[in-house]
């Protein structure tokens, strides 16, 4: 059976049949030194919409090496070393970023921009999406377990 999302490396396996919670182009500072990237394709889930087929070769280390206590995990295939997820240590979301996690990035196009600033001296994004300074002000956190 095939997943609607799905995604991973040749070791570890992440699927889901649920849509994403949120999808955004994120411009955080932290986004932009762990990936490289200018700006960032982020989808959330919740935590249990997104499964894991072999949690146990996940190696895990902080997301925000300048906040390692944060409540976020960057989840990299202990073998390959490949990107799988972010996880939530608070069992709220997972995260992914379709294009260096696997995914097809089409299948969930980012909706608006978060964390713009425009202090950063970037050019305010202009292609019609809403444009915020955090989540979208709807965004609600799902409930830990």
């Amino acid at each position: 059976m095939t997943s609607k999302y799905a995604g991973g490396c040749e070791h570890i396996h992440t699927t889901s049949d649920v849509d994403p919670i949120d999808v955004h182009t994120c411009h955080c500072s932290v986004c932009k030194r762990v990936t490289g990237q200018d700006t960032t394709h982020v989808a959330f889930f919740n935590h249990g919409d997104l499964d894991v087929d072999n949690e146990g070769g996940l190696k895990r280390q902080p997301f925000n090496d300048q906040n390692p206590d944060g409540p976020l995990e960057l989840c990299t295939c202990a073998t390959c070393g490949n990107p799988i997820m972010l996880d939530d240590k608070q069992h709220r979301i997972r995260v992914i970023v379709p294009n260096l996690m696997g995914h097809d990035s089409a299948a969930m196009p980012a909706t608006y921009h978060a964390f713009y600033d425009p202090a950063t001296g970037v050019p305010r994004p202009d292609d019609g999406r809403p444009v915020h300074e955090g989540l979208r002000p709807d965004f609600v956190w799902p409930q830990g377990y």
